[in-house]
């Protein structure tokens, strides 16, 4: 570990800032800061706590950067149901008429709280919807709405799936990008 810094000792899970998972299916070591600052250090298969030490030691300035962020303020229950009814009320009438005006069959919506996700759609047509959507510039929220859309043609995300995305929302670039600047914030 780099002397010097706040990590420069083993962790454990007594540090009230850092938590560790085991994941049976990861493949690689994962950092998040959660929304109260603290950070999910997720171990993968075979992994060890020596080596998430080590993982930790070297983004050690990330950590630093993320945990000193601003974070949101927390969203509170009355407001969250309040927006999760309207996600519901805009949010659906929205995707499908969009599917409409593209010739698209949705066979089911529905508005959950995601924590990595704006949306996925299967192959049966069902579309899952984040109610985060609602704090988000319309503009942008239109381009979650047909990215998840386009995935009714291909499931994908190929070169020809992207195509297909910007034949339908030519802007869409823009939208990730502001997604990529903003997103994390929403979460």
């Amino acid at each position: 570990m780099q002397a010097g810094l706040p990590f420069d000792r083993a962790m454990t899970n007594e540090e009230p800032w850092l938590y560790f998972v085991r994941h049976r299916t990861a493949r690689r070591y994962i950092m998040r800061v959660d929304g109260d600052g603290r950070v999910r250090v997720t171990i993968p298969r075979g992994g060890s706590r020596a080596e998430a030490d080590d993982f930790i030691g070297r983004h050690s300035s990330w950590i630093q950067e993320q945990r000193d962020r601003p974070r949101s303020e927390p969203v509170a229950p009355s407001d969250l149901r309040r927006l999760r009814q309207l996600a519901g009320e805009q949010l659906t009438p929205r995707l499908l008429e969009l599917a409409a005006t593209l010739g698209l069959v949705v066979t089911k919506v529905s508005i959950r709280n995601q924590r990595l996700r704006w949306g996925s759609c299967g192959p049966n047509g069902h579309i899952c919807l984040n109610w985060r959507l609602m704090n988000m510039p319309s503009w942008v929220r239109d381009y979650v709405l047909i990215h998840e859309l386009m995935h009714l043609k291909r499931q994908d995300h190929s070169p020809a799936y992207w195509r297909l995305v910007a034949g339908v929302c030519p802007g869409y670039e823009a939208a990730r990008n502001w997604l990529r600047a903003h997103g994390r914030r929403l979460v």
